[in-house]
C-alpha cells in the first residue's frame, strides 16, 4: 500500500504533466473573449439584418399632421417618401427639402420615423399678414415679407398691400436709398406689429415711401403710421386712442410719445 509521501509525490507529478495554471487561466480568458466576440457579430449581423432585409422595419404609412389651407395629400405627394423602403434608410433631410421647394407655404416641417412602419410629417403653414393683387389675383406675403402663394379669392382679415409710392422729393429719395423691395418690408414690418384688433380692421396698408406708411381701417378711418420702427410703441399708442376717441376718423401715432386723433 502506497504510503503518504508516495500518494503526494503522485500528485505532484500529475499536476506538473499539464499546463501551468497561468496558461489555464489564460486559455479561459481567451475562450470567453471569442465567445463574447462571436455573439457581438451576430448580433450585429442579426441587428442590420433587421434594419435593413427584414420586411418588419419598413415604410408603410406617411402621417401628417398641421396643415390648414394645404391638404394631406397635398404634402404627402410632395414630400415623395420611399414607401417600402427600410424606415432606417429614409433621408429625412432630402424629404423636409423637398417639401419646402415644392410647397412654399410651408415655413417649417418636421420629419420623424415614427417606428416601426411610419414616417410623420409635421408642418407649419406660412401666415398671410398682408395681399398683393396681382391682377385679378392675390399673392400672400408672411410676416418674414416672403411672397409664397398665390389665391384667386382673397383671405378673409389680410389687409391689401398698396405701394403708392408719390413723386415727391422725399419719396424719390427713399426709393433710391431703400428700394421698393425695402419699402415693402417696411409694410410687412408695419402690419406685424398691429395689435390684434387692429389687424381685424385694417383694409389696407399703404406705403408712400419709407416714413410715410398709413392704414386704411375702413369706414373711412385712416392711421397715419409713419415709419415701421417702434412698432409695438405705435401698436399701443393707437390702441389708447381708439378707446378715447371712439369716433374719430384719423388717428396719427408716426411719434407713438405725442399720438393725436381728429374728425368725427
Amino acid at each position: 500500500m502506497a504510503g503518504p509521501d508516495t500518494a503526494e509525490r503522485g500528485a505532484r507529478q500529475r499536476e506538473s504533466s499539464g499546463p501551468p495554471p497561468a496558461r489555464r487561466r489564460m486559455t479561459r480568458r481567451l475562450r470567453t473573449i471569442i465567445i463574447l466576440a462571436c455573439a457581438v457579430v451576430l448580433l450585429g449581423a442579426g441587428t442590420v439584418w433587421a434594419l435593413y432585409g427584414s420586411q418588419w422595419l419598413r415604410v408603410r404609412s406617411v402621417g401628417v399632421s398641421g396643415t390648414a389651407v394645404l391638404t394631406p395629400q397635398q404634402v404627402r405627394e410632395a414630400a415623395d417618401v420611399p414607401v417600402g423602403a427600410p424606415l432606417v434608410s429614409v433621408d429625412t433631410g432630402a424629404i423636409e427639402a423637398r417639401l419646402r421647394r415644392e410647397l412654399p407655404r410651408i415655413d417649417s416641417v418636421d420629419v420623424v420615423r415614427s417606428w416601426p412602419h411610419g414616417i410623420d410629417l409635421e408642418v407649419t403653414e406660412r401666415t398671410p399678414v398682408l395681399l398683393v393683387r396681382k391682377g385679378a389675383k392675390f399673392v400672400e406675403v408672411d410676416d418674414e415679407g416672403v411672397r409664397f402663394a398665390t389665391v384667386s379669392k382673397a383671405p378673409a382679415g389680410v389687409p391689401l398691400l398698396e405701394t403708392a409710392l408719390s413723386s415727391s422729393r422725399s419719396a424719390a429719395a427713399s426709393l433710391r436709398r431703400f428700394g421698393a423691395e425695402r419699402l415693402v418690408r417696411e409694410a410687412v414690418m408695419a402690419a406685424r406689429s398691429l395689435p390684434s384688433a387692429v389687424a381685424r380692421e385694417t383694409r389696407a396698408v399703404k406705403v408712400r415711401s419709407y416714413d410715410d406708411i398709413s392704414l386704411d381701417l375702413g369706414r373711412g378711418r385712416t392711421v397715419a403710421w409713419g415709419s415701421a420702427e417702434n412698432g409695438a410703441a405705435k401698436g399701443r399708442a393707437l390702441t389708447a386712442l381708439m378707446k378715447a376717441a371712439p369716433g374719430a376718423r384719423h388717428f396719427d401715432v408716426s411719434a407713438p410719445t405725442a399720438p393725436a386723433s381728429s374728425g368725427s
